[in-house]
């Protein structure tokens, strides 16, 4: 038995969608037919009827902190995958700042064999660049491959040794897979909350400056260019980062970054007053003039992808303030509403341009055989419902995080059906 879904909206091209009907034959897609030629022969098979949704590839989020093993209080796997399931993601790439960090085999099959059994959705985990992340030694590149890792990051901390950032790159470019930057000079961040900005003056907090996050770019972009290795930028925020990498590509250096939708939306200059820590997060939010220019880089294709760095924490934590609690926010379950409600419901960008930074273009970056809606490719789709407007209520989330500063919004484009591998996961 098969699944019909039928009358889906598909994306054709800009804003411009088309009614299929589409079969899902075991884990792959059998067929897509147009809906005008009328139903097709369903006996037998599963229905599931998507006339007024939006039907997508699975969206594919390549930064997420799952927090397991270690840190199970703020998340395990089963609860952030049901989370990114619930807000459409069938594919998550996990970083391995957990304890023990992923710098080990042994870590890395913990982490998959916890994701066959108690996860929902396809967890493609990151292995460390550095033993424990202290930057002093390079973990087992090759090994770590071959256990299933996709790639190699010390997110969390930034590489501080310019040599040791070097000596990376040579290894991952030996091996094929891409070197993961957490940009972030320690010597210019030491004691600080807040982006160097408009709260930060207000309140007399010490601020980061935008140079710290830079002056890695600059210089890792250099590197790459001297080892050849695939370099990506994580959660760009400032406007120079974004000149940096544009200039990096023109020159053609292979480096390619991702945005956050908070880094797209909200800026310093909307922090309320109280010092709410669900404000707090690393990089932090920058100047309006940082969020123009982070948007224009996604716009042009400098920054290539849309990720959500969902970063859980406990509500204690966070209720330490902002001085002393954790960096940063939960992010699965609001990321595609946010995105639509801000920027594709006002006209500005289109419906393939969300659809494409969330599914097919994080799959080329990364080399993953997915994000695409074809006859013979993995059956991962999402439906979502572009019409209904209801408020962002944490309580409601499937994560064990609820520290978001989006609580109360009103938005539209929330998924209502999940499905990864042919199967559903998660539906409304």
């Amino acid at each position: 038995m098969g699944i019909w879904i039928l009358n889906a909206s598909v994306v054709q091209a800009a804003n411009d969608t088309a009614a299929k009907h589409i079969f899902i034959d075991g884990d792959k897609i059998g067929q897509i037919v147009d809906a005008a030629s009328g139903l097709p022969d369903t006996a037998g098979h599963e229905t599931i009827d998507a006339a007024g949704k939006l039907v997508t590839p699975g969206l594919i989020d390549m930064h997420v902190h799952l927090r397991e093993p270690g840190f199970e209080h703020k998340e395990t796997i089963a609860t952030g995958t049901r989370s990114a399931a619930r807000g459409g993601f069938t594919t998550i790439a996990c970083m391995p700042n957990t304890r023990p960090v992923i710098d080990t085999v042994d870590t890395v099959k913990y982490v998959l064999g916890k994701a066959e059994t108690e996860g929902v959705v396809r967890v493609l985990p990151y292995g460390c660049i550095t033993k424990n992340e202290l930057g002093r030694e390079l973990t087992d590149f090759t090994a770590l491959k071959d256990a299933g890792v996709i790639g190699f990051t010390d997110d969390g901390v930034g590489v501080q040794s310019a040599q040791m950032m070097k000596d990376a790159m040579r290894e991952a470019a030996a091996i094929g897979l891409p070197i993961i930057a957490h940009c972030e000079d320690n010597t210019l961040v030491e004691g600080a909350a807040v982006s160097e900005g408009a709260f930060a003056r207000k309140h007399g907090l010490k601020g980061i400056p935008n140079e710290s996050e830079a002056i890695h770019v600059g210089r890792d972009v250099l590197l790459a260019e001297a080892t050849g290795v695939h370099y990506h930028v994580c959660h760009v925020s400032t406007e120079q980062s974004v000149r940096l990498i544009r200039h990096a590509k023109q020159f053609g250096i292979k480096v390619t970054a991702e945005v956050c939708p908070h880094h797209l939306i909200l800026s310093d200059e909307d922090i309320p007053d109280n010092m709410d820590a669900n404000w707090k997060m690393n990089p932090p939010l920058r100047t309006p003039r940082d969020v123009q220019a982070v948007i224009e880089g996604l716009v042009d294709g400098t920054i290539d992808i849309i990720v959500t760095d969902h970063a859980p924490h406990s509500e204690e934590e966070k209720a330490r303030g902002m001085q002393l609690a954790p960096f940063g926010i939960v992010g699965f379950e609001t990321a595609f509403p946010l995105l639509y409600t801000k920027f594709v419901a006002t006209g500005q960008w289109t419906l393939q341009f969300l659809v494409d930074k969330m599914t097919s273009l994080p799959a080329q970056v990364f080399g993953l055989p997915l994000g695409t809606l074809e006859t013979g490719k993995t059956a991962d789709i999402t439906i979502i419902d572009l019409d209904t407007e209801q408020a962002v209520d944490p309580a409601e989330f499937a994560s064990k995080g609820r520290n978001t500063p989006f609580t109360g919004w009103q938005l539209k484009g929330w998924p209502v059906r999940t499905i990864v591998g042919g199967k559903t996961v998660w539906a409304n």
